[in-house]
């Protein structure tokens, strides 16, 4: 070949290798995100236009629905537990009778609904539902001081109401910082209107906070969440990254790690070091099986019978409030320490009072929200959750985890760095389990500040 040509055909080839390395690299930093879409959840056919306005809105009861509650109670028929059973077989029926004799003694509802509006409470219409939150603003703001807004998402069994400890500790400057939060409640959760429709999962639920956000005036805010709170603070990050200035979650299991996880459970409880993993790591996860498969398989009944008929389970809990309270209130007692099934009580009242307790049974029972909560569960597992877009695509805003030790799955940082690309605070949490904002306000608090502290630092 003449060498005027091979010249060319060398210019050439380095040419077209360059252009591919630069959109090798252009594509790799290219945050990806999830398709953000459109639904409409209202019953009927969805209308021209909808009203965006936003309403206040006041939690109210009446003589008649407590009569009513009063009524189903002591019509209760209670079961024997066997003996020495427990919290082993579910809610004990001995202590179960305890807790019923004082919600219908000396439980207060009228006061509890005036502790529910110490706060403000607003209602708007999305995507033909009308959803439900809390917006709480500092009483104060120092000088030169703007508070960072912070969308803090519950989970099933619980309620907006699992933060009203945390609130305080946000709203209230330390250290020239401040937030300003905003607690919804998902549709079909509590006070959030129910979706009419079927399909409705955790993209959606995220791009209806988004849009409650963005119609609240938002710009850049936080995100906070556990449980399904997790899941969904998860995908407004993937969908809009750019708005989401940080994201905090108090659970985070990742459990599609393909040859890597398999090499860190085969080298990591002997070698920890080698695959990324602390001795912390190593006691909260292994034994592997018995604390990720056997223990998961005793707890996850609920799950099962939720993902697929949650509406024939439903209609009996949706008809007895101690049927519903049973049901609801033996998670606070296992997913806070498994090791509370040892116990005659449950150990329920070492970490809430009972009275916190039945003010989130009663949001589910004045609301009759408990069907469609568990829908919740059906609709996203009606296919493989893992092979879901928002599965396949990571979390590229700044991250903070907090890693509390009777969370019902451990994941350790380098499983979590698989889903979540940008994690610049892990901490592993003193105590604590499942319901961190409602077991432990302090510590989380404590670590949403150090986060936020963090990324403000990087921006």
């Amino acid at each position: 070949m003449e060498p005027p040509r091979m010249q060319l055909l060398a210019v050439s080839t380095a040419a077209g290798l360059g252009g591919l390395l630069v959109f090798y690299l252009v594509h790799r930093r290219r945050v990806k995100t999830i398709p953000v879409g459109d639904g409409w959840w209202g019953a009927g056919a969805r209308p021209l236009s909808e009203d965006e306005r936003i309403h206040t809105f006041v939690v109210e009861t009446s003589e008649r629905e407590i009569e009513d509650l009063y009524k189903r109670i002591d019509q209760t028929r209670y079961s024997q537990p066997l003996e020495d059973s427990r919290f082993h077989y579910g809610f004990n029926s001995t202590y179960l009778r305890k807790v019923v004799s004082y919600w219908r003694n000396q439980f207060d509802w009228k006061k509890q609904v005036k502790v529910l509006n110490r706060y403000q409470h607003f209602k708007t219409r999305i995507e033909g539902l009308d959803v439900h939150f809390v917006h709480v603003r500092p009483s104060r703001l120092p000088e030169e001081c703007s508070a960072r807004p912070l969308m803090l998402i519950h989970g099933w069994p619980g309620s907006f109401y699992e933060f009203y400890k945390i609130l305080p500790l946000l709203t209230q400057p330390q250290d020239g910082l401040v937030f300003e939060v905003i607690c919804p409640s998902i549709p079909g959760y509590g006070f959030s209107e129910a979706p009419h429709k079927q399909g409705f999962n955790s993209m959606d639920a995220a791009r209806i906070f988004l849009k409650l956000m963005e119609r609240l005036g938002f710009t850049e805010f936080y995100l906070q969440g556990g449980d399904w709170g997790s899941l969904i603070t998860t995908n407004m990050a993937q969908m809009k990254p750019q708005l989401v200035k940080g994201l905090h979650l108090n659970m985070f299991p990742v459990t599609k790690g393909g040859m890597g996880m398999l090499v860190s459970l085969l080298v990591g409880p002997y070698l920890p070091f080698l695959v990324g993993f602390t001795r912390e790591d190593v006691r909260r996860l292994f034994p592997y099986f018995e604390k990720n498969v056997y223990e998961m398989l005793r707890e996850s009944g609920y799950l099962h019978i939720q993902a697929t008929k949650p509406d024939t389970a439903g209609c009996g809990l949706n008809d007895s409030p101690v049927g519903l309270a049973s049901y609801l209130v033996e998670k606070f007692s296992t997913w806070t320490d498994f090791e509370n099934r040892d116990l005659a009580d449950g150990g329920l009242e070492r970490k809430f009072s009972l009275d916190d307790l039945l003010t989130n049974v009663m949001i589910y029972w004045t609301t009759a929200s408990i069907v469609s909560s568990m829908r919740f569960y059906k609709e996203n597992m009606k296919e493989n959750i893992q092979k879901r877009i928002d599965a396949r695509v990571g979390v590229y805003v700044p991250t903070g985890l907090a890693a509390f030790p009777h969370e019902m799955l451990h994941c350790p940082l380098p499983w979590a760095r698989w889903k979540y690309k940008n994690i610049v605070s892990y901490n592993y949490m003193a105590r604590g389990g499942h319901f961190a904002a409602f077991e432990e306000p302090q510590l989380l608090a404590d670590d949403i500040r150090q986060f936020t502290k963090k990324v403000e630092k990087l921006q």
